[in-house]
Parts: structure tokens; C-alpha cells; sequence
């Protein structure tokens, strides 16, 4: 077996123990700043600008999606304020359920609803003295003033009751355009 230089100059008695340990610890730092001088490379402009300007893209699509999802917040926010804000004025004000074998039918998103009343209640209805509300798979009735109220968050909550419809003029191809349905109909 061949014996390293460090061995065979050891063995020779030309150099002491601690000699050779410091000229191996010498070649290590230098063996260790020449990798890692080597690995380092010139920048290369073009591929910099090029990082610099994905990098640029990235924040600013960042930027619109955060923008994005706060608008959306923001948004979701104000239509659940306006939702309290619409059940409250519906439970502060709304009149006592009616409990009669008596039923105001009306017309609700294309199905046909119903509502115990009484006469006088019937009557204030169908004269616009009262007007039903719907929020929550309920219907109630409130007075006209808290009907605007309502109306101002969110128009879909008040029912109409075709009172609107009726002043428009009918359709010219309607077969029954002369025959007109009261509101006052017992069904």
C-alpha cells in the first residue's frame, strides 16, 4: 500500500504532526472558496429584467385579486346588513297573524299563495292600506310606510300585488284583455 505524501513525510520526520494538520486545514478553506467561487455565475441582465418583470406581474395580479375578494366581502357584507336590517323592520312592524277559516289568495312568483284574513283586512289589502311582505319563506303584512322602507333594501321582499299591472294596458293578444278578474274574488 502507498502511503499518502502526508504519511511518507511524517514517517521521513520532515514535518511535525501539527504542521501537516494545518497545511491539510489550508488546502480545505481553499478547496472550499474555489467551489464556491466557481458556482457563482455572471448575472445575466436579460434573464434578471425578465424575473423582475414576471415577479412585477405576479404582485399586480395579486394586487386585483385582493382587490377582487374585498369588493366581494364588502359586498356580501352591506346585502347581510341590509337583511337584518329588513327582518327587523319586518318583526317591529308587522300586524298579528289572523287565525280564520277566511283566505286572501294572491299571486307570488308565478305559484298561488294564501293568507288567513278577515273582511276588514281583505279590504285593506286589496285597497293598498296594507301591503304583504316575504322574507324568509313567510309572508306578512305591514303598513305601506314600512313597505317603502323595505322596498329600499331590496324590492324582491315586497309582494305586488298586481295593482301595477292592472293600470298597464293589457296585451293587445290576450283573448281575455275585456274580460277583467276582481280583486276581490273569493276563490
Amino acid at each position: 500500500m502507498s502511503l499518502s505524501l502526508r504519511e511518507q513525510l511524517l514517517a521521513a520526520g520532515l514535518v511535525s504532526k501539527k504542521q501537516a494538520e494545518k497545511a491539510e486545514q489550508q488546502q480545505r478553506q481553499h478547496r472550499h472558496h474555489q467551489t464556491k467561487g466557481k458556482s457563482k455565475v455572471a448575472p445575466d441582465r436579460e434573464r434578471d429584467r425578465q424575473r423582475e418583470q414576471a415577479a412585477e406581474q405576479a404582485k399586480a395580479a395579486k394586487a386585483a385579486r385582493d382587490l377582487e375578494l374585498n369588493r366581494q366581502r364588502q359586498e356580501a357584507a352591506a346585502r347581510k346588513e341590509r337583511a337584518l336590517q329588513i327582518k327587523q323592520l319586518i318583526q317591529e312592524h308587522k300586524l298579528p297573524k289572523l287565525e280564520t277559516d277566511d283566505y286572501f289568495n294572491f299571486i307570488d312568483r308565478g305559484k298561488v299563495r294564501r293568507m288567513s284574513v278577515d273582511a276588514a283586512r281583505r279590504a285593506q289589502i286589496v285597497s293598498g292600506a296594507l301591503v304583504i311582505v316575504r322574507f324568509e319563506g313567510r309572508y306578512d303584512v305591514v303598513l305601506p310606510e314600512i313597505a317603502e322602507r323595505i322596498r329600499e333594501r331590496d324590492p324582491r321582499v315586497v309582494v305586488s300585488l298586481g295593482a301595477n299591472e292592472s293600470s298597464q294596458s293589457p296585451d293587445e293578444d290576450d283573448p281575455y284583455k275585456d274580460h277583467v278578474v276582481p280583486d276581490d274574488l273569493m276563490w
